[in-house]
């Protein structure tokens, strides 16, 4: 039985599995990815898309950090979009429609090109165990590696089971057979799994489309991009069609509804409440007449469509009857049917804020196994597990991500703290400091920290410091310098005649003023490049409402980040509920902030486990 010794073992190439190996070997550690197929590492499964409102801010944050999905969404994306552009910057989601091959064949080169990396191709099967923590994993040929911590991130391929009507089929996706031996092995170490589902549409070809009979929607001509590395879109751009539901179509639909895999009592696991099937849609929203489709071409070369808004567990003849209701799709060819898939994950509130399962040290979880769903969620899983399991076996501390620096910490102190009851999904609203978390200024946020760990590269950093600085440059001409009303009022702005003086960054924040007033005024502001001075005005904006939010943050981080012992007796401390108690010993929260966040809990309990820290520090001193 051949052993080889790693530091890190990745178990899964999807975007969790190839964030945490390529996060990893950054870190410094001997990285092994394990895949049952080496072909399908960094395979979109579903959607052929990247980004959009709160997912485009992980992306952009992943990207900070030194990750690879937004290299490869730049590399691949056909169709970029900044989501809600006529809202706030805050708010505001870039996204991308890729080309599947290009971002697979993206996310393979950046692994590839990543030194301390190894891609084996196999199944795992048993995980390892001495003296109850981790020591490697076995596989299915009877081989075994040897490595100081695993990351989990088996995506949907835990006991999967795919959902056709009536029809069941074993798979993690269409075409891929599932990880059942691993699936009886967590459930032979007694972890908290549950049942989750989640779906996809019928994929369409492109040709049988009557295209000429939809409206079009173009990319923007200004495209925002995800990489701080990315210059402009690498492949050329594309529109996508729309096209809508109508009475017929939800007619159809609601007569075969005891078809469908869901409705019909085929399926246990619970889905995504933000990203409903067709049946869901119409069940749901009964008083709506129509729902929009996006038909989305899965590349430049390709002849499948993917028409976003219709995924669907009905049987293949009432896909085929639905899709050929729909205004352009009367011809509709379907080139795979449209599925429910079923899986097992772990209750997320059994991990640390570094994704670890405490009861089993060395063992990481990240992606669809925590409960979540969408490519940019499990990736952002995947960059941290993937760093915490090198850093703890190269003897460093842990790197854990705030609620008030990263949406990457919003969620993962979402899944820690208040777990799963449907696929978790990001939102901007889930987080309480968006006004200074924005996709626009990740980079000003993370890679200094980035940086200070050595998981960045030289070119990124060089970029990185040249561009602060030119931040710098700009705000000081912004801060320095100042006009009168009259000066002002030549540039075009209505100002009234207060013979008040004001600073650059007080003109940016005014309604309806833009970088070219500046321009005017302080010729030293125009010439610095367009995105840094689009960032100052953003800056402007906000900066009275940020200030306070900051404010408010580090109140809130002097008593959230108080580090709660793990051995904490929570049986002993007077006063509190017997619910809260067996939260509190079921979970076991990091840190004060942690625990307030738990269901139920108040600020009285709080103030309890607050004396009963300090009571123990004082003995212990």
């Amino acid at each position: 039985m051949k052993q080889t010794p790693f530091d890190v073992i990745v178990i899964g190439g999807g975007h969790a599995g190839a964030e945490a190996a390529h996060a990893s070997a950054r870190a410094g550690a001997r990285t092994t990815l394990v895949t049952m197929r080496a072909d399908t590492i960094g395979v979109m499964s579903c959607n052929p898309a990247i980004g959009g409102l709160g997912k485009g801010h992980l992306v952009r944050e992943i990207d900070a950090m030194g990750g690879i999905m937004g290299l490869a969404a730049d590399r691949s994306g056909i169709q970029f979009r900044l989501l809600n552009r006529r809202k706030g910057p805050a708010v505001r989601g870039p996204r991308t429609q890729s080309d599947r091959a290009l971002y697979k064949a993206a996310i393979q080169d950046l692994l590839g090109q990543q030194p301390n990396l190894t891609i084996l191709v196999g199944e795992v099967a048993d995980l390892i165990l001495r003296d109850g923590r981790i020591e490697g994993v076995g596989l299915s040929d009877g081989s075994e590696l040897r490595a100081g911590a695993v990351v989990l991130t088996t995506g949907t391929f835990l006991r999967g089971v795919i959902h056709i009507g009536d029809r069941k089929l074993e798979g993690g996706r269409m075409g891929d057979r599932p990880s059942n031996r691993l699936a009886q092995r967590l459930r032979d170490l007694d972890l908290p799994l549950g049942r989750l589902k989640t779906g996809t549409p019928p994929r369409l070809r492109s040709s049988s489309i009557a295209w000429d009979s939809l409206d079009m929607q173009a990319p923007d001509d200004d495209p925002m991009l995800f990489s701080y590395l990315s210059k402009a879109p690498t492949a050329r751009q594309i529109s996508c069609g729309i096209t809508h539901t109508n009475a017929r179509t939800h007619e159809i639909i609601s007569g075969n509804l005891s078809r469908s895999a869901m409705y019909g009592g085929h399926i246990e696991g619970v889905g995504p409440r933000y990203c409903p099937s067709i049946e869901d849609k119409v069940v749901r929203f009964a008083d709506k007449s129509s729902h929009q489709i996006f038909l989305e071409p899965e590349g430049l070369d390709s002849d499948v469509v993917y028409p976003n808004g219709i995924s669907t567990s009905l049987p293949e003849d009432v896909q085929e009857a639905y899709v050929r209701s729909i205004v352009g799709l009367e011809q509709a060819e379907i080139l795979q049917p449209g599925y429910a898939i079923e899986y097992d994950y772990v209750d997320p509130q059994r991990l640390t804020a570094e994704l670890e399962l405490p009861d089993l040290p060395g063992l990481f979880l990240a992606g669809q196994i925590n409960g979540t769903t969408g490519y940019e969620e499990a990736a952002a899983q995947g960059l941290m597990a993937g760093l915490n399991a090198a850093r703890r076996v190269l003897g460093h501390a842990p790197v854990i991500l705030g609620r008030a620096e990263a949406y990457i910490g919003v969620l993962i102190d979402d899944l820690v703290t208040r777990g799963v009851t449907e696929p978790y999904r990001m939102f901007t609203s889930r987080a309480e400091y968006r006004l200074s978390l924005r996709a626009d200024n990740a980079d000003q946020r993370l890679t200094p920290k980035a940086d200070t760990l050595g998981v960045i590269a030289e070119d990124r950093r060089v970029l990185f410091f040249q561009k602060m600085e030119a931040l710098d440059r700009g705000r000081v001409l912004l801060s320095t310098k100042r006009f009168t009303p009259r000066d002002i009022a030549v540039t075009g702005i209505v100002i009234n005649q207060d013979g008040q003086r004001r600073s650059g960054m007080e003109i940016l924040a005014f309604p309806d003023v833009g970088v070219e007033h500046v321009d005017q005024l302080i010729p030293e502001f125009a010439a610095l490049p367009d995105e840094v001075r689009t960032q100052l005005a953003i800056e402007a904006t906000y900066k009275t409402y940020v200030d306070r939010q900051q404010r408010d943050a580090d109140a809130l981080r002097r008593d959230e980040d108080l580090i709660i012992p793990r051995t904490l007796a929570y049986a002993e401390i007077g006063g509190l509920s017997n619910e809260l108690r067996g939260k509190l010993d079921r979970i076991r929260p990091g840190t004060l902030g942690q625990a307030g966040r738990i269901d139920g809990m108040t600020p009285a309990a709080l103030a309890l486990i607050l004396t009963r820290i300090r009571h123990e520090d004082r003995r212990r001193a």
